[in-house]
C-alpha cells in the first residue's frame, strides 16, 4: 500500500509535458511532396546568391509536420546551418508575451477594458504630444490597447519625430530591469491619445511587467513555468545557458555596397542603438524584453505556433480554444490608421490598414487581395527583426515557421514563402 501511495504521489508531482509533433506524408495531409520541394528550392536560391546566409523552414498541416528543410550556412563562409541552431527571434517574442498575458486573463486577473495603470501606477498620469506640444493625456491606455499597439507608445525608430527623439534620449533598453524600464517610459509623451491610431511599439515590454506584477513571479520565470516547460520548449530563453552559446548564430546585415549578407557590425546596422537590438548580450540578462528579447529554435517555435492553433499541444492545454479565437480576431476599428510601419504590413504611414488587422498579439490577414499575396483571410502571424517569420492558418489547419539571422530580412522572402507554401496545397478546406 505504501509503495502504491508513493507511486501515486510521484505521478502527481511529474509535470505534464507536451508530446512531440508527429510527421506525416504530405499527401496524407492534402499537400504535394513534389510541390513542397519548391520551398527548399526557393530557400536555396536565396542562400546561394548570398542574400540570406542560411534558413530553416518547417510546415505543419493538421497537426503533423509535412516539410522541414535547411538551406545555406550558419554564417558567411561558415558551416552548414543545423536544425538545433539558436536564433534571436526579436518581435516573435511578442505573441509569446501576449499568450502569457491571456493565461492571466483566463484566470480573471484582469479585463481588457482595465486601465494599464491599475497594475502599473507609474503610467497613470501620462502626457501626449499634440501639435508639437506635450499636454496631459485625456484617456488612460487599456489592456486591450496594450495588446493591439494602439496605446500611443512608440519604439524610437524615427529620429525626425519629436516623440521618438525622446525615446532615443531615454535609452530604454539600457535599463537594469523592467521596473526601471517603466519608470523611464512614464516620463515619455505618447504619440497620440490611446485608441486613436495603430503604432508599433514597446507595448509587449510593458505587458511583461504587467504579467510580472499580476502573477508575482519574475517575467522570465513565469514564461518558463507556464509556457516553455509545459510545451517542452527547452531551447527558448532570454539568457542563453553557457553550454548552448556555441549554437547561437551570428547576426547579419545586407551590405548595401554588395547586396549580400555580411556579419552584423555597428557601421552597417541602422538601428544599432548602442547594441541593444542586434548586438545584444545574451549571456547576462536582467531586462527581460517581452517584445524582442527571446532566443529560440525552429523546433521550439513550431511547438508554440502549433499550440496556438487551438490552445493545446500534445495533450497540454495552455489556453481555451475560445480565447485563441478571440486573440486571432481583428480588434482594430476600420477607421484606425497607421502612424508607423512595422514592416509586417504593406500599408503607407497615415493610411488605412488595407488587408491588415491586429488581434491580441498577432497580425491578422483581413483581405488577401489587398495584401497582394495568396493565403487565407483570418491567418494570424508575426515576424522578427532578423527575418524570422511564422503564421497560423485556421482555415487550412496550417502552421509555417522560418528562421534566419538577417536584420531586416530580405523584402521579397516572406511573400515568396507564402506562395511556395500555398501552391503545395492540393486539398483545400475552403
Amino acid at each position: 500500500m505504501k509503495k502504491l501511495m508513493a507511486l501515486l504521489m510521484l505521478a502527481v508531482s511529474i509535470p505534464v509535458i507536451a508530446a512531440e509533433i508527429p510527421s506525416s506524408k504530405p499527401e496524407h495531409e492534402g499537400m504535394s511532396s513534389k510541390r513542397l520541394q519548391r520551398i527548399k528550392a526557393m530557400n536555396d536560391r536565396y542562400t546561394e546568391t548570398g542574400k540570406i546566409p542560411g534558413t530553416l523552414t518547417a510546415v505543419v498541416r493538421n497537426g503533423k509536420i509535412v516539410h522541414k528543410s535547411a538551406s545555406g550556412l550558419k554564417t558567411t563562409g561558415g558551416d552548414p546551418i543545423e536544425m538545433d541552431d539558436l536564433f534571436r527571434i526579436y518581435s516573435m517574442s511578442k505573441p509569446i508575451t501576449a499568450t502569457a498575458a491571456m493565461q492571466l486573463y483566463e484566470q480573471g486577473m484582469f479585463q481588457l477594458t482595465d486601465p494599464v495603470s491599475m497594475f502599473l501606477p507609474e503610467l497613470k498620469n501620462l502626457k501626449v504630444m499634440k501639435n508639437g506640444k506635450v499636454v496631459p493625456a485625456q484617456k488612460q491606455m487599456t489592456m486591450q490597447q496594450l495588446l493591439t499597439h494602439t496605446t500611443g507608445l512608440s519604439y524610437g525608430f524615427d529620429p525626425n519625430d519629436q516623440v521618438d527623439q525622446a525615446y532615443l534620449k531615454a535609452d530604454l533598453f539600457s535599463a537594469e530591469n523592467l521596473d526601471e524600464f517603466i519608470a523611464r517610459v512614464a516620463e515619455l509623451p505618447l504619440k497620440f491619445e490611446p485608441g486613436d491610431q495603430w503604432h508599433y511599439s514597446i507595448a509587449e515590454d510593458v505587458t511583461g511587467l504587467v504579467i510580472q506584477r499580476i502573477s508575482g513571479q519574475p517575467f522570465n520565470e513565469y514564461l518558463k513555468e507556464h509556457l516553455f516547460e509545459p510545451l517542452d520548449m527547452k531551447d527558448t530563453f532570454f539568457e542563453v545557458p553557457p553550454e548552448k552559446l556555441g549554437r547561437l548564430l551570428p547576426n547579419h546585415f545586407v551590405n548595401p555596397a554588395t547586396g549580400k549578407a555580411v556579419i552584423d557590425s555597428k557601421d552597417l546596422n541602422p538601428i544599432w542603438f548602442g547594441g541593444c537590438f542586434a548586438l545584444c548580450n545574451y549571456e547576462e540578462v536582467s531586462l527581460y524584453s517581452g517584445a524582442a528579447g527571446l532566443v529560440s529554435t525552429l523546433r521550439d517555435y513550431i511547438r508554440f505556433a502549433e499550440a496556438m492553433r487551438d490552445g493545446e499541444l500534445g495533450g497540454v492545454r495552455i489556453l481555451s480554444p475560445k480565447t485563441v479565437a478571440f486573440m486571432r480576431t481583428n480588434h482594430l476599428d476600420a477607421s484606425i490608421i497607421s502612424s508607423g510601419n512595422s514592416g509586417e504590413q504593406p500599408n503607407l504611414v497615415g493610411q488605412p490598414l488595407g488587408g491588415f488587422g491586429f488581434g491580441l498579439g498577432f497580425g491578422i490577414v483581413t483581405n488577401t487581395a489587398a495584401q497582394g499575396v495568396v493565403g487565407s483571410v483570418g491567418q494570424y502571424y508575426w515576424g522578427g527583426a532578423a527575418g524570422t517569420v511564422f503564421w497560423i492558418d485556421p482555415v487550412e489547419d496550417l502552421v509555417v515557421v522560418s528562421m534566419m539571422q538577417l536584420m531586416g530580412g530580405w523584402p521579397s522572402y516572406r511573400p515568396d514563402l507564402r506562395v511556395a507554401t500555398y501552391q503545395a496545397i492540393i486539398e483545400t478546406n475552403e
